[in-house]
């Protein structure tokens, strides 16, 4: 089977962004350790979709892991939301760092901007189908925009749009229309016939949105809008930078950031104070001394300089300067 594997590039504020693309899924199925059926676009694995196909649609399929597998798929986010479904055995599964198992019957809903693995470290054998759908969102705050080829309501969509955005629950038990729905959609995407199965997937995720609709409206969970709005994307930025000294060492600026989080600058900048009591430069350099800190303790033999530039700052000088500032003394009297 001929994978499609290019990696996608999207746009974000003036910036580019290459999400993950399940590499280690695609080396499983080339290794005949698992067997794949999906169409995809975007670099996701799979045979790719043509353009006028699904718009929307960045991967729809299953997978059947047979036996114990040496693979999973490590912590990562995606464009869209994703649905996945465990019809068979069972799986680890973790949504921002909160552990689940996933077994037969298990429905799991994920928004982009929530981080994510499945396998612990490894992928458990089962049979594992998944939709993702871009709705135009990468921030809680952002509004969402459904595929036009959707038949809902508008007034359904505009419900549905509330139930998973101001509920953020990871895992559900799937009602047997949303299984049953699933394993249509498996049936389809065996089909020869491409255009007919496109026709067929089209009517049958309309009909598994209906479901998850049906499903989440019938439990009368209690919604959260505050989920949605501008001070949780930030809270959620702030975190992220604190947590990912990838994210922590990237040169930002001010304006940057606010870009990053697709929120006008004043805003970011009175939000940012509100939430940490500090300016976003303050609160940046505050988390690269600390993470600073914890070099120097752990790497006793290594450079202030390397250090300095390692963790984001432009010139030992200003790195000792911040140090100091925040700590009292500099980086060599602290060590």
């Amino acid at each position: 089977m001929t994978l499609q594997t290019d990696p996608f590039i999207y746009y974000d504020q003036g910036k580019t962004f290459t999400a993950d693309r399940c590499k280690a899924v695609i080396n499983a199925v080339e290794q005949d350790k698992t067997r794949l059926n999906a169409l995809t676009r975007a670099g996701y694995p799979g045979k790719p979709l043509r353009t006028k196909e699904l718009p929307n649609v960045l991967s729809v399929g299953y997978w059947d892991a047979v036996g114990t597998q040496d693979w999973g798929l490590a912590t990562h986010r995606n464009e869209g939301i994703e649905l996945t479904f465990m019809e068979t055995g069972g799986t680890d599964f973790t949504v921002n760092n909160d552990p689940f198992h996933l077994k037969p019957g298990s429905l799991t809903v994920v928004r982009p901007w929530q981080p994510h693995s499945l396998g612990g470290p490894n992928i458990g054998a089962g049979r594992l189908h998944w939709i993702i759908l871009d709705v135009g969102v990468r921030r809680p705050h952002q509004k969402w925009k459904w595929p036009d080829w959707f038949i809902l309501s508008p007034e359904v969509l505009k419900k549905l749009t509330r139930l998973l955005s101001h509920n953020e629950t990871p895992v559900w038990h799937a009602s047997s229309e949303i299984s049953y729905c699933f394993g249509q959609i498996a049936a389809a995407l065996e089909k020869e016939d491409s255009s007919c199965h496109i026709s067929h997937l089209a009517v049958l995720i309309n009909q598994l949105f209906l479901n998850l609709y049906e499903m989440l409206d019938n439990k009368k969970i209690i919604l959260e809008p505050k989920l949605t709005t501008s001070q949780r994307t930030v809270e959620l930025f702030l975190q992220n930078l604190r947590e990912n000294p990838k994210l922590l060492y990237e040169p930002w600026t001010v304006e940057m950031m606010a870009g990053y989080c697709d929120i006008g600058l004043t805003h970011f900048t009175h939000l940012c104070r509100e939430i940490s009591n500090m300016t976003p430069m303050k609160y940046l350099n505050y988390y690269r001394i600390e993470s600073a800190v914890q070099i120097l303790k752990s790497d006793p033999n290594r450079s202030i300089t390397d250090i300095a530039f390692d963790c984001g700052f432009s010139s030992s000088q200003y790195f000792a300067t911040v140090f100091r500032q925040i700590k009292g003394v500099s980086p060599s009297q602290y060590r």
